[in-house]
């Protein structure tokens, strides 16, 4: 197995899970001496629609700034890091291993989780702010009530988050519910729990707001659903449920 794979589907997910047995140096060792690809780069993804367009609940000098300055910045990071994994996991350097969990948990959590969020909105014209339908819909007021309901628990967990982080709708494979949670930071929602899938972030960092909201976090909890893109929640849904019914089929 070329190093790469081993970093990118093992090690990477004990690591950004920050799980207290990180895989073994033995292991690393083997795979290290048998590495035959370079490093996989991570980039910035492309936006779905125009840094303006989802005026005037979220400004385009905001989208502009958290897209091509913090974002990118985790990106770079989590490339840099991932980089001198791949020296220190080659050199079998355990101790520089470990040292490096902190910054790919945060940037590659950071990288993930701002991929995520961009998805999790679209302009009104496009259907941003359109209320979920089918089978998410259906499993929102079975697990909350109703929309409304929902909104407002996300909104009371994101306003009494402490400092920066997430605020997440999320689908436990496990139980077979939706579920509410909060992730400090940059904490990818993984770190949770490994059965929960995000289907909607939203960033509470004050960089996602501050600019036209200030510090009051509420405001911008209670408008940015006027351009959440429940479509892609819903498809996220739909493609998860199906596979845990399929688990679940003898």
């Amino acid at each position: 197995m070329a190093v790469r794979t081993l970093l990118t589907r093992k090690t990477l997910s004990s690591f950004l899970r920050n799980d207290p047995k990180p895989i073994g140096t033995a292991a690393i060792s083997a795979a290290a001496s048998t590495q035959s690809r370079d490093l996989h780069v991570y980039t910035l993804p492309d936006l779905a629609y125009d840094y303006g367009a989802l005026e005037p609940v979220i400004s385009g000098e905001i989208m502009q700034l958290h897209h091509q300055k913090h974002h990118q910045t985790y990106v770079t990071n989590y490339n840099k890091a991932l980089e001198q994994l791949h020296d220190t996991v080659g050199k079998a350097d355990a101790s520089a291993t470990v040292k490096l969990q902190s910054a790919i948990k945060f940037n590659g959590g950071g990288h993930i989780n701002h991929s995520i969020f961009w998805k999790n909105l679209a302009p009104v014209r496009e259907g941003g702010g359109e209320p979920p339908k089918e089978a998410l819909g259906w499993a929102i007021d079975d697990h909350f009530g109703s929309l409304e309901a929902l909104i407002q628990k996300v909104n009371a967990e994101g306003a009494a988050l402490q400092g920066s982080g997430w605020v997440w709708l999320s689908l436990d494979k496990d139980s077979k519910r939706l579920t509410v949670e909060t992730t400090a930071n940059q904490d990818p929602l993984v770190t949770k729990g490994p059965f929960l899938v995000p289907l909607l972030g939203i960033d509470v960092w004050e960089h996602a707001y501050y600019l036209q909201y200030k510090n009051v976090r509420p405001d911008y909890l209670k408008n940015i659903w006027k351009v959440i893109n429940w479509k892609y929640a819903s498809e996220v849904y739909e493609k998860e449920a199906y596979l845990v019914n399929q688990e679940d089929r003898p």
